[in-house]
């Protein structure tokens, strides 16, 4: 019987929910413009919260990676960078995901100012995301017989 870890059971767990919330933002909310945020205030909370969950579960993904692996941290944005490093993440694409932290703490702290441009950081790097989720995901899952 193979054995269970909790981390990893967490991680594969939250890279589903992950995904769940990537699928929601791109067939509802991608494709909407800055004027079609700002005039309705309920398509902003759905597309703030969405991207929010997106980012705070990346960010908790990448802080139990590090945590497993004994490597500390000093921010969010080192959790996700040093975890993107230590999967070959080019520096520029580490850095881009650094700063997608610091995106999520402008949602969560409520920078009116900041929102769209978190809303927006995400869809430019949305591939980013997909390709460090999938990368996590093949290292955590369970192999296939």
């Amino acid at each position: 019987m193979a054995e269970f870890s909790y981390a990893k059971g967490r991680i594969i767990e939250s890279i589903q929910f992950i995904s769940e919330e990537i699928r929601e933002f791109e067939q509802e909310y991608a494709g909407k413009t800055y004027q079609e945020y700002q005039i309705d205030r309920k398509l902003q909370k759905l597309m703030d919260r969405t991207v929010e969950n997106i980012l705070t579960a990346l960010i908790e993904v990448c802080g139990t990676i590090n945590t497993l692996r004994g490597v500390g941290v000093e921010s969010y944005a080192d959790a996700v960078k040093k975890t993107a490093e230590s999967l070959g993440f080019s520096e520029s694409d580490q850095q881009s995901l650094a700063k997608l932290a610091t995106q999520r703490n402008r949602l969560a702290h409520r920078y009116l100012n900041s929102r769209w441009q978190a809303v927006n950081m995400l869809k430019q790097r949305m591939d980013l995301v997909i390709r460090i989720i999938t990368e996590i995901l093949a290292k955590e899952a369970p192999e296939s017989p």
